[in-house]
């Protein structure tokens, strides 16, 4: 089960798509999600990289500095880049949300983030966006700022119906992560 948070990103995810496999990043509206805000985050896939091009208050302060053009995966652990951005790729792919557990490095091992990848397409019709949540574990507690670098504890795959099965675990080229 994902915490009531991202369960609710995902609703309003899926609330956007409608008959479409995903919704236009055009079609965000903070409005639609104001308690979330500060968590929330976009972010576009470029070439080799995926960048911050907005984020929440909350996401700046864990990080400790402004994210607007500053690559997300530099964030996560040098060996975990790799598996993060073959999943993301998946989930712009088959225009499924990701949700990866998140430990996080230098604070307490019950510290942990739930970061939502929900993939969005452009104004040109390319699915190449993500609108994210970053949701702590209800353990973790106030986190220390700046945190360290993220590392991947696993990767689930929300389903894109309601009706469907609830979440899954995903695997990354055939390799399970957990």
């Amino acid at each position: 089960m994902f915490h009531l948070n991202t369960e609710l990103l995902i609703d309003y995810w899926r609330e956007l798509a409608g008959a479409w496999a995903m919704p236009l990043r055009a079609e965000v509206d903070p409005a639609g999600f104001a308690h979330l805000a500060p968590r929330v985050f976009i972010a576009q896939r470029t070439p080799g990289d995926v960048i911050f091009r907005l984020a929440g208050e909350e996401i700046v302060g864990l990080h400790g500095a402004p994210l607007r053009g500053v690559s997300l995966l530099a964030r996560w652990r040098r060996e975990h880049r790799a598996y993060l951005l073959r999943a993301l790729d998946a989930a712009l792919k088959s225009a499924t949300p990701v949700v990866i557990g998140a430990g996080i490095e230098d604070a307490p091992s019950e510290a942990r983030l739930e970061v939502l990848f929900a993939p969005l397409r452009s104004a040109s019709g390319a699915a190449d966006r993500f609108l994210g949540l970053y949701q702590t574990s209800p353990a973790s507690g106030q986190l220390a700022c700046p945190a360290g670098l993220l590392s991947i504890l696993a990767i689930d795959g929300a389903t894109t119906s309601p009706q469907a099965a609830g979440p899954r675990l995903a695997s990354v080229d055939g390799r399970r992560i957990a």
